[in-house]
Formats: structure tokens, C-alpha cells, sequence
């Protein structure tokens, strides 16, 4: 017997699409015994966006000490700063 697969849906952004696949299950949709190994996606955009932020010395240099401290690089850190002060201030 062959498996008739769904349709894939078109996604209006990425968050529906995670939701989506978050709530079904893909071999409704795909035939992975068809699927190829080693793809490589040459042509994929990067989801991060580089920005030029300017900061006092003092404050970067106190970021790189935290930052060193916690044992992480001080451009992750930030970036997890920023992302929990983020989150609280979406929360309220």
C-alpha cells in the first residue's frame, strides 16, 4: 500500500512554521526514506542580524570581567542580557 503524504502548508513566518512542525508530526508530510544525506545549504540566510552598538569603556569593560567570570565570551553574554531584559519587558 502507498502512503498518500499531506500537503506542507505555506507559512506566513517562521514562528507559525516551529509552531506547525511543534504539533505534527512530519512523516504525515515527508518521505524520509526518500530524503537525501549530507545536503548542504549553501544558499541559507543567516537568522542573526550584526549591529554596531556604541558603549562606554567602563561599561564594556566591566561586561568583559562579568563576562570572564561566568567563563563565557563577552559578545554571548551581552546577547543574554539583552535577551532576559527582553523577555521580562515583553512579559509585562
Amino acid at each position: 500500500m502507498i502512503k498518500k503524504f499531506k500537503k506542507i502548508p505555506v507559512f506566513k513566518s517562521e514562528a507559525e512554521e516551529s509552531e506547525f512542525w511543534m504539533t505534527h508530526d512530519s512523516t504525515d508530510y515527508v518521505d524520509w526514506s526518500k530524503a537525501k544525506r549530507n545536503v548542504s545549504f549553501v544558499n541559507l540566510k543567516r537568522s542573526t542580524e550584526s549591529i554596531s552598538i556604541r558603549l562606554p569603556e567602563s561599561m564594556l569593560s566591566d561586561l568583559k570581567v562579568i563576562a570572564n567570570k561566568k567563563d563565557v565570551p563577552y559578545q554571548s553574554y551581552v546577547k543574554i542580557v539583552l535577551a532576559e531584559a527582553v523577555r521580562k519587558e515583553m512579559a509585562l
